[in-house]
């Protein structure tokens, strides 16, 4: 019996020389797997940063486009501006000499109505009494003459006042005219550069935006890398343990009834295009809902994480965590063992956070892993 044992222990040992080459190539050849994964994520990472890149030069350059066509409708917008305003400047001399020249005409007229009145008060036969008495022939032609120029000289004054006025009147209609044209050519010139400055803004508040979102989102990210971590720490460092029984997988109850509005796990930013690991679930809620304990467990902590808001962390037992963030309040204290169900916070929008839900997460041994293999 003693000697069959031996022979067993010595196959086994070695057994054990024969495989320890293959495992070492097995571990190098994990290492050399992990190494190229890296490299392969990093690869991945770099073309979705110069794709986030390129869109944000492919934006800057449509603002250089659209500062460029700005600048054309602003100045064609100025031309057209001038040119209605040299008009308006050419009317008002235009009615100031018609105006003028309507005082010239009341002078006239009033000259020619004395005149009129004159011959209506003398009588209309004034002219022939001027020329039978004439001495002579000679006198005779001399007086009519004479009429003759009064007589054109007061037509001559009546013509010519009218003309002038007719020609001012006819250059104020032209004017009139050109500047209800230049009115909607300034107005549609305007409409354009006002379309293409609204079209700049637009791309500014992108450009803006997407800058910001980026400076933004990667500091949220940070912070929440951060909280992470302090998470890790805190359930490690732990001084309370849950004596109950382990939740097992599938063992578990939703900790509020609602959709899944984020998913556990990678995803890419929509702005960034960074990815992004998402340490839980989070499930849609409103201010105020009870936020129930997904398992049986002892409060290990109850109280503020960074990012994460107001927190309860409970420890479920065999390594098993689970993690409640965004709270607007809490209902239990650390140290304290709480049931499965039980009312442990309320759900609300503190950390980094949108809007109310449950940001919910398992973890084991303060590695987080998808809570849906629990639910």
């Amino acid at each position: 019996m003693k000697l069959n044992r031996q022979r067993w222990i010595g196959a086994i040992l070695s057994l054990s020389l024969l495989l320890a080459p293959v495992q070492a190539a097995w571990a190098e050849e994990s290492l050399e797997d992990k190494l190229e994964s890296l490299q392969n994520q990093a690869a991945e990472q770099q073309q979705k940063t110069n794709k986030v890149q390129s869109r944000m030069d492919t934006i800057s350059e449509q603002l250089r486009q659209l500062q460029a066509e700005a600048d054309d409708a602003t100045a064609a917008y100025q031309t057209v501006r001038d040119q209605l305003n040299a008009t308006e400047t050419k009317i008002d001399d235009n009615q100031t000499l018609l105006e003028k020249t309507e005082q010239e005409l009341a002078v006239k007229s009033k000259l020619l109505e004395r005149r009129v009145r004159d011959i209506y008060i003398h009588g209309q036969l004034s002219y022939i009494d001027v020329l039978f008495g004439a001495q002579d022939f000679s006198d005779f032609m001399t007086r009519m003459d004479i009429l003759k120029r009064i007589i054109k000289y007061d037509y001559d004054l009546v013509s010519k006042v009218q003309q002038d006025r007719q020609t001012v009147v006819t250059a104020r209609d032209a004017l009139e005219k050109d500047k209800a044209a230049q009115v909607l050519l300034v107005a549609d010139a305007k409409s354009k550069r006002d379309d293409m400055l609204d079209k700049k803004r637009a791309k500014d508040r992108l450009m803006d935006k997407m800058r910001y979102d980026r400076d933004t989102s990667e500091r949220a990210y940070q912070e929440l890398i951060a909280a992470s971590k302090q998470v890790e720490n805190l359930i490690r460092m732990s001084r309370y343990q849950y004596a109950g029984s382990p939740s097992g997988s599938g063992a578990m109850i939703w900790p509020i009834s609602g959709e899944i509005t984020s998913p556990f796990g990678w995803r890419v930013h929509p702005i960034t295009g960074d990815s992004r690991f998402h340490s839980g679930i989070d499930i849609a809620g409103d201010y105020g809902d009870p936020i129930r304990a997904a398992a049986a467990g002892t409060v290990i902590y109850a109280g503020w994480i960074s990012g994460y808001g107001n927190a309860v962390i409970l420890d479920n037992g065999g390594g098993v965590t689970t993690l409640y963030g965004h709270n607007q309040s809490l209902a239990v204290s650390e140290g304290q063992t709480v049931a499965q169900g039980q009312v442990i916070s309320y759900c609300g929008s503190t950390g980094n956070s949108t809007g109310p839900h449950c940001h919910f997460e398992v973890r084991v041994n303060g590695e987080p892993v998808s809570p849906l293999s629990y639910l």
